[in-house]
């Protein structure tokens, strides 16, 4: 079985959950952006790595923007169940902008980055980035590979949410709500592409949206 959870931003205990130990060597957890394992290699960070290597499931994650993308670009490209990704660890992958991948039969497009909203209180190469946000190649990338699928996918899987989300969530919980080009280009893709559901991670909160579209963070949603 696929799973879909939110941010994990390197904390180790979210995988003690009791909600992941009903998970085996036949499953896949999929992690809506901001694995945050990959920071500042450090050997916390190593012992880390090593004890998500010893889970008996696959984990994948859509990039955040709390990764160290010089770390994470600096793995070689590998092809993993359809689609180009980083191979982190022997159950760990990276799951590139804009690919299309295949788990249990079903397809999922999946577009990571975003924008930090604290841009001003990081550091370049220390806590920022420049590649948290796709670039052109990666958001061509995304159309061209949805396009050669006749606009038809099963499930997307993004860190960042369309537009139309942004703007639902805004008007229900008076929070703001900061609006960058990915959000419009996702909120275009939502227009051009047929799929079942859409689930994504950026907001820190487990909260359905509409009936095909679901912010994620805390849950460990079943993909059916």
């Amino acid at each position: 079985m696929v799973y879909v959870t939110g941010d994990t931003h390197g904390d180790l205990s979210f995988f003690k959950s009791p909600k992941l130990r009903k998970l085996t060597e036949d499953d896949t957890l999929i992690i809506c952006g901001d694995f945050g394992f990959l920071w500042d290699n450090s050997e916390k960070e190593k012992r880390a790595l090593k004890a998500l290597e010893k889970k008996k499931y696959v984990i994948c994650f859509v990039d955040g923007v709390h990764e160290n993308f010089d770390i994470l670009n600096a793995y070689p490209p590998y092809r993993y169940k359809g689609g180009d990704a980083h191979k982190i660890a022997s159950n760990i992958y990276h799951l590139r902008r804009g690919e299309i991948f295949t788990f249990d039969k079903k397809s999922f497009f999946v577009m990571g980055g975003g924008e930090s909203e604290d841009i001003e209180m990081r550091k370049e190469g220390k806590s920022w980035w420049r590649a948290e946000m796709p670039n052109t190649e990666e958001l061509v990338n995304g159309a061209e590979n949805l396009r050669n699928c006749g606009f038809a996918i099963d499930y997307v899987l993004t860190y960042e949410a369309p537009a139309i989300a942004k703007d639902f969530i805004r008007l229900h919980t008076n929070r703001e709500m900061h609006l960058t080009p990915l959000n419009t280009y996702l909120q275009e893709l939502m227009k051009s592409v047929e799929y079942k559901h859409w689930y994504f991670g950026s907001l820190h909160m487990d909260m359905p949206i509409s009936k095909k579209m679901t912010a994620v963070f805390d849950d460990v949603i079943e993909i059916k």
